[in-house]
């Protein structure tokens, strides 16, 4: 075998995912966008999951077994890992809400950058579709989970500390107002602005002074 070029990987790097991962991974991806792609084309209501699974070339068993719910299909995405990881290398004697600032906002203009229009129609569907909207909260729930775990690491607390509970979903909530805020007001703001000035909000309390 001829060596490679490349230069070795850092001691430090993780680990590259399986191919059992990759392709579910790959398998999940394609599912969503062919969702975002039918709901684009026909709306939300007239898409399928039969239509998804013949998009995506899998079968409608394949598509259930991923997502339980065609809302799932529109509120799941694959960043929650990512950001788990990245507030665990923020530095340890960072303000948490510093913390969530840098890594909320990094991500929210990747996934702008990247991925705008799944972005701008999730939102939009969020304020235009009930079902979506009732279970956004239930998806949430995973990911504030997820930041329980980082908050009790960072704190030194358990992760089902009152206290703890109490500050993730507290953020979790300002995050999926923030989100309807700005899709109930035709998306035109900066998004990363609006989460900043809900971040603030729960940094400072709300005063009747404007």
């Amino acid at each position: 075998m001829a060596a490679s070029s490349a230069p070795p990987p850092a001691a430090d790097a993780p680990p590259r995912p399986g191919l059992r991962e990759r392709k579910k991974l790959k398998t999940r991806v394609a599912i969503r966008t062919a969702t975002y792609r039918l709901i684009s084309e026909q709306g939300y209501d007239a898409t399928t999951v039969e239509q998804i699974a013949e998009a995506a070339e899998v079968s409608p068993s394949t598509v259930s077994r991923y997502f339980p719910t065609k809302e799932d299909i529109v509120l799941t995405d694959e960043y929650d890992p990512l950001l788990d990881a990245a507030l665990r290398e923020r530095p340890a004697d960072e303000q948490l809400l510093e913390s969530l600032r840098v890594v909320v906002g990094e991500a929210l203009r990747r996934s702008l950058a990247h991925e705008k229009e799944e972005t701008l129609l999730r939102t939009r569907l969020m304020v235009d579709v009930p079902a979506v909207r009732s279970r956004v909260a239930q998806s949430m729930s995973v990911t504030g989970r997820l930041l329980c775990g980082a908050v009790a690491e960072r704190t030194g607390r358990q992760a089902d500390d009152l206290e703890v509970r109490v500050f993730s979903m507290g953020v979790i909530a300002a995050l999926i107002e923030t989100m309807l805020f700005w899709a109930e007001r035709g998306q035109r703001e900066d998004l990363v602005q609006l989460v900043e000035r809900a971040l603030d909000t729960l940094r400072t309390g709300c005063t009747l002074s404007r």
